[in-house]
């Protein structure tokens, strides 16, 4: 008599039915009740076979919200909002800061301004150096470029006026000159003379520059080996001036003839002096101002 059975038939399983009772499949043949074990085998097979199913898809749904996020992740490091500025970064051209900041400012330095040489040439009040016509226009002979001029007579005089002529005496005492120093040069039957007048202002030896004109002529300074020269023949003449000073030069040749517009050798020799003086000038206040930096 086997379980579950009445009158010799199975019962329905109803699930809404009092006292029926589900069908079931002990895994016996049915026949000897012995097990078989081959259909267990094969549902134990089917349940395993099952959740392997189960765990590669839930593996591939991980998988896929693993690389969801990632992407999201990616996309985020790459965009501009702020998950972007977390991380070190290479600023862009609109990040780099302009010039428009403030200025950097930096101490004032005590050091004074240098000192303006031709400031200790334009008055007697700071031109202090011992003054001569030796000082000035020093040795024997004077170089310049490739001219060699020997040197010859010099004169020193507070008589301004009369070491001058046609125009230039008056124009010297107008402008009170207090000193007129003079020295020749020569070169190859050329003869240059030198005259430097001494104000007291600049302004004075400006506007004595000013009034001269072609009539105002330093005397030519002859002597010591030299003849005379610019007595009656014509010369060559300049005036300039620097700081305090006024310098003239008259240039000729010393065998009496005139200069003309083609008398190259007079021209140069004349401008080389008249540039002599100003570089001598010049260095005077070079000199002075260095000797007052030094003392300070």
């Amino acid at each position: 008599m086997s379980y579950g059975q009445q009158g010799g038939s199975p019962s329905q399983w109803d699930p809404w039915k009092p006292h029926s009772q589900q069908p079931w499949n002990d895994g016996t043949d049915g026949a000897d009740g012995t097990p078989d074990w081959a259909a267990l085998a094969e549902a134990s097979e089917a349940r395993n076979k099952r959740r392997r199913l189960l765990f590669i898809g839930g593996g591939a749904l991980a998988t896929l919200a693993i690389g969801a996020a990632v992407a999201v992740a990616v996309v985020s490091a790459n965009s501009d909002g702020p998950e972007a500025k977390r991380g070190p970064q290479l600023a862009s051209t609109a990040d780099i800061p302009s010039g428009s900041g403030p200025a950097p400012s930096f101490e004032p330095t005590s050091a004074p301004p240098p000192l303006d040489p031709k400031d200790f040439v334009s008055s007697k009040d700071k031109d202090k150096a011992p003054l001569s016509a030796e000082g000035l226009f020093p040795g024997t002979q004077l170089t310049m470029g490739d001219n060699v001029y020997k040197k010859g007579p010099t004169a020193d005089t507070r008589d301004c006026a009369s070491a001058a002529q046609g125009t230039l005496p008056k124009v010297l005492n107008d402008h009170d000159c207090t000193r007129l120093m003079r020295v020749s040069y020569t070169k190859d039957g050329v003869a240059v003379t030198v005259g430097v007048a001494v104000f007291d202002t600049e302004s004075q030896a400006t506007r004595a520059k000013k009034q001269a004109d072609k009539d105002s002529i330093v005397s030519a300074l002859s002597g010591g080996g030299l003849k005379q020269f610019c007595n009656a023949a014509v010369c060559r003449s300049t005036t300039n001036s620097y700081g305090r000073y006024a310098y003239f030069t008259v240039a000729g040749f010393t065998d009496g003839k005139d200069v003309t517009p083609k008398s190259t050798a007079a021209f140069t020799t004349g401008d080389d002096l008249a540039e002599f003086s100003f570089r001598q000038i010049r260095r005077r206040g070079e000199a002075q101002a260095s000797a007052e930096a030094a003392a300070d």
